[in-house]
């Protein structure tokens, strides 16, 4: 594992005209790049992810999985907006001297996408032969496929859509609602917002799992309890565990990309984006998830060319697209072995 930081050495213009003149990228890679630089996997994270990969999807990414750092060259970049040393809202404004917290430009998943680009022509990487992402990550590499900048030899997106659904806009509406009533998001301190961050979370949460989910992990064996439910603890935990390791300005800011995400933004239609993927292209996704539900993913296998569709089936809705990694591993080497790539001709 190596960690580094690319500085863009001139301003990044985003979609909506404004413009940041100190990007910085924090990325990590894993493995090491062969000759001919064919054994690249791109790795693009979901909404609160670092770029560790090995960390947060082991069992698919790391030593004897299938995506195993000796025998491909792994990169995974933190986003614009990201808490992990990527230009955030809590980075220095030059112009102030003072972090931008709500003055940070807007940005959309295109403006993600952009910005890798420039990573990837910094890295003078080419050729990619795994991008991969789910959630968040899945909206970004899609539209970076769809952008036709970098040659992807294969596309692989789990628990994700072409354009963001007014269901999900509504979700994140509502953790951004919690948090503007936390006063303090307004007091410009990086922990303005931590408690309404912490209601987003146990609100987030309720869309990443499901209620099977809770009746198998949160059941209560005391028919006399009153009070302190496990699931109650569960969802205060779950928030607590988020503003321990995050900022409410970053959390802020990504919903808001989320909810920019349009493939058909500036092109003829949607359907047309996704048909201009030509790659081999796999679309995963998970029966139980409610935020991304399996009909958003038959949409983008229905309209990529050269695509196939599989569906996973969970207990952990969302979640499971990072859970269900054996089952990940199955459907994905499936695709892999029958595209003929192989760990071993890639090293």
């Amino acid at each position: 594992m190596s960690k580094h930081t690319y500085l863009h050495p001139e301003p990044f213009v985003f979609e909506n005209g404004k413009e940041l003149t100190d990007l910085q990228i924090s990325y990590e890679t894993f493995g090491k790049l062969n000759p001919d630089r064919s054994n690249v996997i791109w790795v693009c994270h979901a909404l609160t992810a670092n770029a560790n990969v090995l960390d947060w999807w082991p069992g698919l990414f790391g030593t004897d999985d299938l995506f195993d750092p000796n025998d491909y060259y792994i990169i995974c970049a933190n986003v614009i907006g990201s808490a992990y040393n990527s230009s955030n809202p809590l980075s220095i404004n030059p112009a102030t001297g003072q972090p931008y917290y709500l003055s940070f430009p807007e940005f959309t998943v295109r403006d993600l996408a952009s910005a890798h680009q420039f990573l990837a022509d910094h890295l003078d990487i080419k050729r990619i032969n795994v991008l991969i992402g789910g959630s968040l990550g899945g909206q970004q590499a899609l539209e970076w496929a769809a952008s036709n900048t970098i040659s992807v030899d294969h596309l692989i997106v789990v628990g994700t859509n072409a354009v963001h659904s007014p269901w999900g806009i509504a979700f994140n509406e509502s953790q951004r609602l919690a948090i503007t009533t936390d006063r303090t998001f307004y007091a410009n301190h990086p922990d303005g917002g931590a408690k309404g961050l912490k209601v987003a979370r146990a609100m987030a949460l309720l869309s990443y799992r499901n209620y099977t989910t809770y009746a198998n992990t949160q059941k209560e064996d005391d028919n006399e309890k009153l009070d302190h439910y496990k699931a109650s603890s569960y969802q205060n935990y779950q928030g607590e565990k988020l503003v321990n390791r995050y900022n409410a300005y970053s959390y802020y800011f990504l919903t808001k990309a989320m909810d920019s995400h349009n493939l058909g933004r500036g092109r003829s239609s949607i359907e047309s984006a996704l048909s201009s993927i030509s790659c081999p292209t796999l679309v995963l996704s998970v029966n139980t998830d409610l935020l991304f539900p399996p009909q958003e993913q038959q949409f983008i296998a229905q309209h990529i060319p050269n695509a196939r569709y599989q569906e996973i089936e969970s207990t952990y809705g969302h979640d499971g697209f990072l859970i269900e990694t054996t089952k990940l591993t199955q459907a994905i080497s499936h695709f892999l072995s029958d595209h003929k790539v192989y760990a071993a001709e890639l090293v």
